[in-house]
């Protein structure tokens, strides 16, 4: 009887055991059931990190390579052929108007000229004696001493004879023209920059001096620097800036420490279609001669920015059918698309002209499958992620849960 007992207490303690072991593994189920079900909850919102557009800076300052040139600067060619006598300035040499630079011996010319002359005296000689003749044969014409055709025809030669003159006359001031050419004279007040001429060697008219290989060059380059020429290749974005009364910060290599000011002076009204840059000029005054012309310059462009531009980071622009666009969350962690209009932008931000208010969430790097109207959860991103000023780290919403 006792053994029977046993026997059923130790029955009933194993079912008890097994009972409560299947009550274990069904409350442990359902717990991993709603524990599945509240991961899959918070993995079906993506986790953003947020920014605020920031005023753009009230000024626009931008860094371009330029190229400073002469105020007026001359390339002097040869007019006229023939071998150089001497030359009477070097590189360097300050000039006035009108001095002397070289003389060119040109003998072809100077016989040339030589005959001119010598046709003139034939041609002024020629016409006094059909002047003369025909004056004569008018006077007996008029006695009926002679026919009237051979008046006409001693007044024909007297014309012909005055033509030829007046051709000779011409061409001997052509020459003299050509004579002028043998020196070399500077056009204005300036510097000598070039000189690729030697004595004796040999220069063609309008194609400069030849060298061994029979390349034409200038004779003499004379550049005018009191004031200097600065050009600069603008972006076409950046076009607006250039009005009258910008002044540019100026600096060369061979002097780090100096700056000078450029005043704008003009624009090419045009575009360069390769590079959609266009051509600006400015001016800098070279009292001091510290400027040489060809100077490589670094250019710095400031002036007063448009008001209620915005800035964003690039990588929070979505690129729709719709055109531009930012993902924007509301205070309820929805996203909303908002249209925009860019203007300037980099690698790193990007200027909104239209679209933003200044207390709009965006989303930075919003994800490819994020969809109008779908819920958010902002977070603060980690260090080095969002690297940008005006990113704003939120904490977790009341949604976490």
């Amino acid at each position: 009887m006792f053994v029977a007992s046993k026997g059923r207490i130790v029955i009933i303690f194993f079912a008890a055991v097994m009972m409560a072991d299947i009550a274990y593994l069904l409350v442990q189920r359902a717990h991993n059931t709603v524990r599945i079900q509240q991961d899959a909850a918070y993995d079906r919102v993506p986790d953003v990190a947020l920014v605020k557009p920031t005023p753009a800076p009230p000024t626009v300052t931008m860094s371009l390579p330029g190229t400073i040139s002469a105020w007026y600067e001359a390339p002097m060619y040869a007019q006229v052929s023939g071998y150089v006598k001497m030359w009477y300035r070097d590189y360097g040499a300050v000039v006035k108007k009108g001095d002397l630079l070289a003389e060119i011996n040109t003998p072809r010319l100077d016989a040339e000229y030589a005959q001119a002359q010598a046709d003139l005296k034939v041609a002024q000689t020629k016409y006094g004696l059909a002047a003369i003749t025909a004056t004569r044969w008018r006077s007996m014409g008029q006695s009926q001493a002679v026919s009237g055709q051979s008046v006409s025809v001693q007044n024909a030669n007297e014309q012909s004879a005055k033509a030829e003159l007046e051709a000779a006359e011409h061409k001997v001031a052509q020459y003299q023209a050509m004579i002028h050419f043998k020196s070399i004279e500077a056009p204005f007040d300036g510097v000598v920059i070039a000189r690729n001429i030697n004595v004796g060697d040999y220069v063609g008219a309008g194609s400069g001096s030849m060298n061994a290989n029979g390349t034409a060059s200038e004779l003499f380059t004379v550049a005018d620097t009191h004031a200097m020429r600065l050009f600069v290749s603008v972006p076409e974005t950046f076009s607006s800036i250039l009005q009258p009364g910008l002044v540019a910060k100026v600096s060369v290599p061979q002097f780090p420490n100096a700056v000078f000011e450029a005043k704008f002076l003009t624009i090419a009204k045009g575009f360069d279609p390769n590079t959609r840059t266009v051509i600006t000029e400015f001016s800098i005054d070279n009292a001091e001669q510290k400027l040489w012309p060809g100077s490589f310059a670094s250019v710095t462009l400031t002036a007063p920015a448009r008001k209620g531009i915005y800035t964003i980071p690039t990588g929070a622009l979505v690129f729709q059918e719709h055109g531009m666009q930012v993902a924007t969350v509301n205070a309820q962690q929805i996203t909303h698309y908002q249209n925009i209009t860019v203007g300037r932008m980099s690698d790193a931000y990007t200027e909104v002209s239209a679209g933003l208010a200044p207390d709009d969430r965006i989303i930075n790097n919003p994800p490819a499958d994020l969809m109008e109207g779908g819920k958010v959860r902002p977070v603060e991103p980690e260090q080095g992620y969002l690297s940008t000023p005006n990113a704003t780290a939120e904490t977790k919403g009341d949604d976490d849960e």
